[in-house]
């Protein structure tokens, strides 16, 4: 048995000067929705045509496929990964949807297969991640490349274009007499269900812990190839159910559907805050950067400026929000610790000054803090700098 002296030293730390709503205002999330707000008004001032009802009922139609893949691939950048095949998953499912739709297959069942394709191919994407270890980067940028040539493949440059009136009208309906397109509920639920995956479930604790460190999530039982993989395969998924809702609005299953899709998914979730290094992020940021890209992208269409025009933009955005959240970071850190790293070395050198030096003999233990047990017996040294417990060596 051993006795301590005395108690060791309390240390304190200095608590945060900002109040809850300031520190929700410095957010970078907030930023891109006060920026959104701020575009928003821009354009509705300027641009003509753009006050109109009609526009913001083609914005949310051109937008629903962008925000549906945004929340998934919210979560897999999240955890330091990234998916590139989304768009050409999107066009594999719109395909198989119209293929089995066109050799009878009752539609219904042909759009549940193709969600189950997505699925599966979203899963070969994790499994050539988590088991093989290849780099996402690389398995996606294949995958995205052979996902569409079997797209490509399976209609050539034919298209399916006999589908039901009830299932295209469903796509672009309205809400009662509103310019609200119905498709906007179903994406407020999804919405709400990725919101408490990731911000409210132990699931998502682990993602953002896989993003920070693998090795320390695995040390805190965090299943890091099981979460990738479920990531993965919800991707593929949620993409494929953007294939069919692209096929149904415009009543047409092509090869070349959603082409271009991944860099304006990819874009929208950076510039919404999601660190492309993993490990920070969050939906509703991401799916206020999704509402920016569509509401610059919707104005610069209004003023007559090109297509390309608009992919100069958003390659531009897409650019600024990973240069910018690296240099915010920096100036973060200088702006928390004044002068460096030098006031930090000052503080420790004035610590160690006035730390008083031990000595090589040994302490004189109070009476009554020595005890022996069986052959060895410990003693407590008095210096309240170590308060350490030393062996004392056998007893004799």
């Amino acid at each position: 048995m051993s006795t301590l002296l005395t108690a060791a030293p309390t240390r304190t730390y200095r608590a945060s000067t900002r109040s809850a709503l300031a520190r929700l205002l410095l957010r970078r999330d907030t930023a891109v929705v006060v920026l959104l707000a701020l575009v928003y008004y821009v354009a509705y001032a300027t641009v003509p045509f753009f006050a109109g009802d009609i526009t913001l009922y083609y914005l949310f139609l051109d937008l629903a496929p962008i925000l549906v893949i945004a929340l998934p691939m919210t979560l897999i950048i999240v955890t330091g990964e990234i998916d590139l095949s989304v768009a050409s998953t999107a066009a594999l499912a719109s395909v198989l949807f119209g293929v089995l739709h066109r050799d009878g297959v009752p539609i219904l069942a042909a759009a549940l297969l193709a969600l189950l394709a997505g699925a599966v191919a979203g899963a070969v994407n994790g499994l050539l991640v988590t088991k093989v270890g290849l780099p996402s980067l690389a398995v996606t940028i294949g995958t995205l490349a052979l996902y569409r040539g079997i797209a490509v493949g399976l209609l050539g440059t034919t298209a399916v274009t006999e589908w039901p009136d009830s299932w295209t009208d469903a796509a672009t309906a309205r809400i009662g007499a509103t310019q609200i397109p119905v498709v906007v509920l179903p994406i407020v639920v999804l919405v709400a269900v990725f919101v408490v995956l990731l911000h409210y479930t132990s699931f998502g604790r682990g993602t953002f812990a896989v993003g920070q460190s693998q090795e320390a999530a695995r040390f805190s039982g965090v299943g890091v190839d099981r979460t990738k993989l479920v990531l993965f395969t919800l991707s593929g998924l949620v993409s494929a159910l953007a294939g069919i809702y692209l096929t149904l609005r415009y009543g047409s299953a092509r090869g070349d559907n959603a082409t271009g899709l991944e860099l304006q998914v990819i874009a929208a979730v950076l510039l919404g805050g999601v660190s492309i290094f993993g490990g920070r992020g969050a939906i509703p940021g991401a799916v206020a950067g999704v509402l920016l890209i569509g509401v610059i992208g919707s104005a610069l269409r209004l003023a007559d400026q090109s297509a390309n025009v608009i992919q100069v933009v958003t390659g531009l955005l897409l650019v600024a929000s990973v240069v910018g959240a690296s240099l915010l970071g920096w100036l973060g850190g200088r702006l928390r610790r004044p002068g460096g790293g030098t006031r930090r070395r000052r503080q420790l050198a004035g610590t160690r000054s006035a730390t008083p030096e031990r000595t090589d003999a040994p302490a004189t233990a109070a009476p009554g803090t020595t005890s022996t047990t069986g052959t060895t017996s410990t003693t407590a040294l008095s210096d309240p700098t170590t308060q350490r417990v030393v062996p004392s060596g056998p007893s004799q």
